[in-house]
């Protein structure tokens, strides 16, 4: 079985290095999942621009969409950092255990939300009538469900690195869901 191993700051380029010093002096340390792009010289930077792009929506509702993606493609690593990540974003332990299972019942216009990323994730973009409905009712708009897809394809990224590498969970681990319905 191959074993991946996450790279320290003098083992990837001089790029790579100086990224790794800007998220050191913004987050206190580098993220596993950061660190692990960083063995490709331009996949780490690509990766910051693609996830700190502007955005039609707000902070929450992005973590809405990784909550979701995450729990469906079973990135522990994503689950777990976007569990703090939600709660840095004002989600209870609940409302974040909620939203991984694909609903938002507190939040009208997140649970639409949260339901047109699992029927898109679901459904390999196919998005059900009714999710996109319940969307567009929720008053979100075209440019809106763009970067909620531009949101899911970043989630995917992610999620699909750390389920083939593995590497250590740097985050508290997130509560797996008991019963899920994903």
């Amino acid at each position: 079985m191959a074993k991946f191993e996450v790279p320290g700051r003098g083992e990837v380029s001089a790029n790579n290095q100086a990224i790794f010093d800007q998220l050191e002096k913004g987050l206190g340390f580098v993220p596993n999942l950061y660190a692990y792009y960083a063995k490709n010289e331009t996949a780490l930077a690509d990766y910051l621009a693609l996830q700190n792009r502007k955005s039609t929506l707000k902070a929450k509702e992005r973590e809405v969409v990784n909550l979701v993606v995450s729990q469906y493609n079973g990135c522990r690593y994503c689950q777990s950092a976007h569990t703090q990540l939600g709660k840095m974003n004002g989600f209870t332990d609940e409302q974040v255990l909620e939203i991984r299972s694909g609903r938002a019942s507190f939040d009208e216009k997140l649970d639409a939300l949260a339901k047109f990323t699992l029927s898109a994730v679901a459904n390999n973009g196919r998005v059900s009538e009714e999710a996109k409905e319940n969307f567009f009712a929720a008053g979100y708009d075209e440019a809106n469900m763009i970067d909620a897809v531009i949101v899911i394809g970043d989630k995917i990224i992610s999620n699909y690195i750390h389920n083939i590498a593995q590497f250590e969970i740097d985050f508290p681990l997130a509560q797996p869901l008991e019963a899920t319905t994903v």
